[in-house]
């Protein structure tokens, strides 16, 4: 019911369409579970100061990226 969502899918030619059932779409499963992972992350590092985030992040970015 957006009228500017409405407006900018008209000029690009597509058609918005809501699908209940079957196979969802690639990208709103990717979005969902991004979604899914900030919230678990923020329930664990809610009590915390941001800079031990960010360590932990960083750590877990090192970790995940070095070579097996």
């Amino acid at each position: 019911g957006a009228q500017h969502l409405q407006t900018a899918l008209q000029r690009t030619g597509l058609q918005f369409q809501i699908r209940r059932h079957g196979n969802r779409n690639a990208v709103e499963r990717i979005f969902r579970e991004l979604k899914r992972r900030t919230s678990s992350f923020s329930n664990c590092f809610s009590h915390v100061e941001p800079e031990t985030a960010e360590n932990w992040l960083q750590s877990f970015a090192r970790w995940h990226n070095t070579p097996n």
